[in-house]
């Protein structure tokens, strides 16, 4: 759960802070409106128009907080992490509620008391945690199912120029040499090994004599070489999108040019590479 937090948010700095808002304030209304929890099927007044007012005050303070706040707090944030998404969430469904509960008692002219105000703070934490840990759980993995790309920590530009070597074990003339940057991913066969880099564009595919386990000793040391199932091992430079969820992914590379598998049993590591 802490690597989980600590990872980079994927989303857009730059969302729409009124749209958001309508969202919030649409889910209130229609909570209040169609279900009347705590109480509120026995007001005898207008239950639209007070429903109403709760979505307003909603969208209102969503939209102040998120457009004052935390779109600020995001651009000078040196990287906007899940838990600053979270903390944020949990913090502006507490002020929300707090609104909400000045509002319910002026329409239904309750007295603002210490001990109602406490009771109200203590209900909306539990829902804020809730929704801020369900909210920000789900768009992560959703986000992240097609864009794992987003999120890894790339090493590109520190390998530009980098050759690394591939020996053939029979003949040593057959040894592959390529840029550490265009390598895209080696798959194991029955003797040798399928290393498939890009060449000016397209699918480059060299043959060579040697083992998977080999291939990995030779390019020890490079964050970016990943060993994403039995037979394969990617670059995750080259990844430029990802499909598939905790039971597996697939791995598109160099904008297309391939598609690797990643099983079950190695997307808890794959996970730890992003930053």
């Amino acid at each position: 759960m802490a690597a989980l937090l600590q990872r980079k948010y994927p989303f857009e700095l730059n969302g729409n802070p009124a749209k958001e808002g309508l969202l919030a304030s649409a889910i209130v209304f229609l909570i209040l409106f169609f279900l009347q929890p705590f109480g509120f099927s026995e007001y005898d007044g207008n239950k639209f128009l007070v429903s109403l007012s709760f979505g307003l005050i909603t969208f209102v303070c969503s939209l102040v907080l998120d457009t004052l706040i935390v779109v600020p707090l995001q651009k000078r944030a040196k990287t906007w992490r899940i838990w600053h998404h979270a903390l944020s969430l949990f913090i502006e469904v507490l002020i929300i509620g707090l609104f909400n509960f000045i509002l319910s008692c002026i329409l239904f002219q309750y007295p603002i008391k210490l001990g109602a105000g406490l009771e109200m703070v203590y209900w909306t934490t539990l829902i804020g945690i809730i929704v801020a840990v369900l909210s920000t759980t789900i768009s992560y993995q959703r986000y992240m199912r097609g864009q794992l790309d987003s999120l890894l920590n790339k090493t590109t530009q520190e390998q530009k120029g980098i050759q690394v070597t591939i020996h053939d074990n029979r003949v040593r003339e057959n040894d592959l040499r390529v840029s550490l940057n265009d390598l895209l991913y080696v798959e194991a066969q029955k003797n040798n090994v399928a290393v498939y880099y890009a060449d000016k564009g397209k699918l480059g595919r060299k043959e060579v004599q040697t083992t998977l386990s080999a291939v990995l000793d030779e390019l020890d040391g490079y964050r970016n070489i990943f060993q994403c199932h039995r037979s394969f091992v990617v670059n995750l430079n080259s990844i430029t999108s990802a499909k598939g969820n905790s039971n597996g992914y697939v791995l598109e590379l160099g904008g297309g040019l391939a598609t690797v598998p990643v099983s079950r049993s190695f997307v808890p590591k794959l996970k730890s590479y992003i930053a």
